[in-house]
């Protein structure tokens, strides 16, 4: 197979990759899906091709994305997405537990959508400076 890309969007390509297995294997430990980290390897082994030698590291014969790579940005836009998820959840859970965690259905969906909304602009406001747990 060959695909054509401008070096542009090879660079987006080593970023949408980097962060794919980030989400695969950031949490698996020694358990990692090893055919991820091939992918991730093989992409960024045509670094060396497109004159892309700062984004790569060649690491006992692995190639990995490099430290300068890793420290480029590409872990605030992880974090970014790891926050907004983490509040949508949070949110979504609330909203379940404040609705006794009664099954979803036509009847109260758009309760479910309304408590959802409300945490969700108080987090935007307030982030967590308003979640107290009591013990």
């Amino acid at each position: 197979m060959n695909i054509e890309l401008t070096n542009k969007q090879f660079r987006r390509l080593l970023d949408v990759v980097y962060i794919g297995n980030w989400i695969l294997n950031s949490t698996r430990g020694d358990d990692r899906f090893d055919d991820y980290d091939d992918v991730e390897s093989l992409i960024f082994s045509h670094c060396a091709d497109v004159g892309m030698d700062a984004l790569y590291e060649n690491c006992d014969g692995t190639v990995l994305p490099s430290i300068a790579f890793e420290e480029g940005g590409i872990h605030e836009a992880i974090a970014d997405y790891e926050d907004a998820v983490f509040f949508e959840i949070l949110a979504e859970e609330f909203a379940h537990r404040d609705m006794d965690f009664a099954p979803i259905n036509s009847d109260n969906l758009d309760e479910l959508n309304s408590r959802i909304d409300d945490y969700i602009e108080e987090f935007e406001v307030n982030g967590m400076d308003h979640i107290v747990i009591e013990k």
